[in-house]
């Protein structure tokens, strides 16, 4: 599958995950989550989603054990509103981007020269 292919399948799936994950799921382990990327294997098989989740260390992983057991509501979604050969198998993972760009920013913070 061509680069540009594989661009937009995981756009589309990143934008009908992020629908259901904000409008049709119930679960109360499931906080405040974005869906932040997905990267899909090139046979269609597998896609990792990578989400973020605002709240403790506790709350996340309350939030990752939700989705993965609403990964079979949410595969269906995917099958229902993408036509695609195949549906990818989800993972669920922790997207730590922004921790990461907050801890990169107070560094820099102190290590910045008086102006």
């Amino acid at each position: 599958m061509s680069a540009a292919r594989m661009r937009r399948v995981d756009e589309a799936m990143r934008q009908v995950l992020g629908d259901a994950l904000a409008q049709e799921l119930k679960d109360p382990r499931i906080g405040f989550v974005t869906v932040t990327d997905v990267k899909t294997s090139p046979d269609l098989r597998h896609a990792r989603v990578y989400v973020s989740v605002l709240g403790s260390e506790t709350d996340q992983d309350a939030t990752l054990a939700g989705l993965q057991s609403a990964h079979g509501f949410l595969q269906g979604r995917v099958a229902s509103e993408l036509r695609l050969k195949r549906t990818p198998e989800l993972q669920f993972e922790l997207d730590h981007t922004a921790e990461r760009a907050a801890r990169l920013e107070a560094l820099l913070k102190q290590e910045a020269p008086p102006a």
